[in-house]
């Protein structure tokens, strides 16, 4: 069994929620893991994988996969899985991850699941178990069927093991991607309003604040804790709309998931 983690790039480096993918990984497939980074940086994104464990990884290091819409990367993932022979591939559970899982179920044929945050090996299926209605549930399920494709939860894992091994990088056929999926692009990206510290998305630590802190002021208490502990800032839906926050710290089933090892929420 071979399974194919895509190395999700971020500001030019590994993105945090590829560590869990690997972890994963290094489960289902020890010694059958491969890899496949494209887009500026996809050098040195397989040279962090290859520090993991994964040696063989496929390479498309062009800038124009950075602009394109994920149906691109899709694509050479697609490609780059076929080449390998593999029959899952496993990212980081991103919004990009969870975009380019919903493609790959089309591009490549395969059954698809997003928040994952257990998977294993039975008897030729997978059994992947999930959140469900806004984390009020989890399901569990049985994938029996040739190929899937993952998107795992962040910090459901824990952190894969260092066992550097040699690159052996192969270049992706880029000219096999259709023109078309180049032709969309994106020319700008306003960022949204954020607190200090690590993004939501990412933090192992977040701190919401909720309508029972009275004011915009006392909101303050929030972010001082989360400045204290290294954490990130989130908020409720009554504090965003009450206008004391942007709407981008708002955290729920209307907001940012998110999935941290400890969570405080105060006045909520």
């Amino acid at each position: 069994m071979t399974v194919l983690v895509v190395a999700e790039i971020a500001r030019g480096a590994l993105a945090p929620a590829t560590r869990d993918a690997l972890s994963v990984a290094a489960a289902l497939s020890p010694e059958g893991t491969v890899g496949v980074a494209v887009g500026t940086g996809a050098r040195s994104a397989a040279e962090a994988l290859a520090r993991y464990g994964v040696g063989r990884v496929w390479v498309a290091d062009d800038d124009r996969f950075d602009s394109a819409p994920v149906a691109a990367t899709a694509h050479a993932v697609a490609q780059a899985a076929t080449a390998a022979g593999a029959d899952t591939i496993l990212v980081g559970g991103t919004a990009f991850g969870r975009d380019l899982v919903a493609r790959l179920s089309v591009r490549w044929d395969a059954a698809a699941a997003t928040g994952v945050t257990e998977v294993r090996r039975d008897a030729g299926a997978l059994l992947i178990r999930r959140p469900v209605f806004g984390g009020r549930a989890h399901e569990t399920r049985k994938l029996v069927v040739p190929r899937c494709a993952l998107a795992v939860r962040p910090h459901a894992f824990p952190a894969p093991v260092e066992r550097p091994a040699p690159l052996a990088a192969e270049t992706l056929d880029v000219a096999a991607v259709p023109a078309r999926l180049f032709g969309p692009r994106r020319t700008a990206v306003e960022a949204a309003v954020t607190g200090q510290g690590p993004s939501l998305g990412d933090a192992s630590i977040v701190v919401s604040g909720g309508r029972g802190l009275r004011s915009a002021e006392e909101f303050g208490i929030v972010e001082d804790l989360a400045r204290a502990l290294g954490g990130a800032v989130g908020a409720s839906r009554a504090v965003t709309d009450a206008g004391w926050r942007p709407p981008s710290f708002q955290v729920g089933q209307t907001g940012r998931s998110v999935s941290p090892q400890l969570y405080l929420a105060i006045g909520i």
